[in-house]
C-alpha cells in the first residue's frame, strides 16, 4: 500500500519501516495515514519505527521538494504565500500523527538521521541507536528555518541551550554526545543490538494493559510545559473515568493466583 515505508503488526506491535532514504513529498502523505491507521487500531499497544536502509533518514529530499513545490519557493504575491503555509501545515500534520499516536513510539536509529529525520524522532516517545548514528539539524545550513517540529519538540527533551546550539550551528553530533545531551535513551554497539533492544522495549510496552498505556501517554503529553496542579487534576479525572476496568481486575487475580496476566483493553 506504501512506497516509502511498510506497516506490519507483530503481535500487539505496529511495526513502521522506512524503505526510502530521502523525504519525498509522498513520504509525508504516508507517515500521515500509516499512523492515522496505527491510531484508530485498538488492538495496537506500541510502534516500533526503523529504517531498513544504510541510515535511518536523509531528511527532505530537496531535489523532489523543488521539482514538485519549487514555485512556491522563488517568491509570489499572498496567493503563493498562501499557498506555501497550507504545503507546511500539510508536512507538520504529518509529524503530528506520529506524536499524537495513542500508543508509545520507539524508534530505532542508526547511521544518520538528518533534518526531517530529527523532526520524525524528537516526535518519538523513546529513542535508540546504535553506536555508528549521526544526528544534524542541519535546515540552517541550506536557508529554512526548521519548521515540522524540532525547534517545538527538542527543547522539552534536550534543553534549549542544546537545541539552539544544534539549530544555530547545523552541526553533527555523534551518538554518544546525543546520549550525553539526552535526545537518546541508549547506545549499542550494533544494529542487531539496537533492533533487538528497541523491539524488546516496544514487546514489553504492548504486553501491558492497552487502556492504561494510551492512559500514561496521555497524561504525560498533557503535563508537559503546564504546572503539576494541572496535571494532577487531569490524571485525577482520568482515573476517575477509566481505573474501574476489565483488566484491573485480571491484574489482581493474576498477581493473586502467580500467573501473566491477559490483558484485553477493557
Amino acid at each position: 500500500m506504501y512506497e516509502t515505508m511498510t506497516l506490519k503488526k507483530e503481535g500487539k506491535v505496529a511495526c513502521v519501516e522506512l524503505t526510502k532514504l530521502a523525504m519525498n513529498p509522498q513520504f509525508f502523505d504516508e507517515l500521515k495515514s500509516v499512523f492515522d491507521e496505527i491510531s484508530a487500531d485498538r488492538d495496537t499497544g506500541s510502534v516500533l519505527l526503523y529504517s531498513s536502509g544504510k541510515a535511518f533518514s536523509y531528511g527532505l529530499d530537496l531535489a523532489a521538494a523543488f521539482a514538485q513545490y519549487g514555485e512556491l519557493f522563488r517568491g509570489g504575491l499572498s496567493g503563493t504565500r498562501s499557498d506555501l503555509l497550507a504545503l507546511i501545515r500539510r508536512l507538520q500534520a504529518a509529524l503530528c500523527a506520529v506524536a499524537e499516536c495513542p500508543v508509545p513510539v520507539v524508534s530505532a536509529i542508526h547511521g544518520w538521521c538528518i533534518g526531517g529525520g530529527v523532526d520524525l524522532i524528537s516526535a518519538a516517545d523513546i529513542r535508540y541507536a546504535s553506536a555508528d548514528a549521526k544526528f544534524s539539524l542541519r535546515e540552517t545550513k541550506v536557508a529554512i528555518v526548521a519548521d515540522l517540529g524540532s525547534l517545538q519538540r527538542l527543547p522539552p527533551i534536550i534543553g534549549q541551550g542544546a537545541t539552539r546550539e544544534l539549530a544555530f550551528t547545523g552541526k553533527d553530533i555523534d551518538a554518544k554526545k546525543a546520549l550525553a545531551i539526552g535526545l537518546l535513551n541508549e547506545v549499542f554497539d550494533d544494529r542487531d543490538g539496537l533492533m533487538a533492544a528497541a523491539r524488546k522495549t516496544a514487546g514489553e510496552i504492548a504486553a501491558n494493559p492497552p487502556l492504561v498505556v494510551r492512559g500514561v501517554k496521555s497524561v504525560l503529553n498533557f503535563g508537559e510545559g503546564k504546572p503539576i496542579r494541572e496535571g494532577l487534576e487531569y490524571v485525577a479525572a482520568w482515573n476517575s473515568a477509566f481505573l474501574a476496568s476489565e483488566d484491573l481486575a485480571e491484574a489482581l487475580s493474576a498477581f493473586l493466583e502467580k500467573r501473566t496476566p491477559d490483558f484485553k483493553g477493557r
